[in-house]
């Protein structure tokens, strides 16, 4: 091993060697602390070792592990897309994948013309919220002045 690396790159994000592997794997868009700590104890690794002391080998299994929890023996609760739509099992998606697979979900939604499908068409609030009194930035609703002459 060559000694302490910088930066380190998992799952397209930048984290930063200096950090410890426990504290530095939620960077990563898509993983919490709770699946950090059960794949570091999957995979038997310490979790107060800085992340730039890996080997590549490591880093490469570490990945892995991010990409398919429940194969690296992480229980399946702990995953973020449980009983997937299209094929039925859990999975858990991170980085990219999971800005582009929550937007798929949204078009779809919309597409069935469901009810939360139809409130992001709309631009209102999706999950139960007020909107009497909150909300009220970002669409024109109300009355616009005329122009000044």
């Amino acid at each position: 091993m060559a000694g302490l690396r910088k930066i380190v790159r998992i799952a397209g994000t930048d984290i930063d060697g200096e950090r410890k592997i426990g504290s530095s794997l939620h960077r990563i868009k898509g993983v919490d602390f709770m699946l950090a700590n059960a794949v570091l104890k999957a995979l038997g690794m310490d979790g107060a070792k800085k992340i730039g002391e890996l080997s590549p080998e490591e880093i490469k299994k570490l990945e892995g592990a991010l990409r398919n929890p429940i194969d690296a023996g992480v229980p399946s609760f702990l995953v973020n897309r449980r009983r997937d739509p299209e094929s039925g099992e859990d999975r858990h998606i991170i980085s990219s994948d999971l800005v582009l697979r929550k937007d798929f979900d949204i078009k779809a939604m919309k597409k069935k013309k469901s009810y939360k499908g139809m409130r992001h068409a709309i631009g209102l609030k999706v999950r139960g919220q007020r909107t009497k009194s909150t909300g009220r930035r970002g669409s024109a609703v109300g009355v616009k002045r005329k122009k000044k002459k």
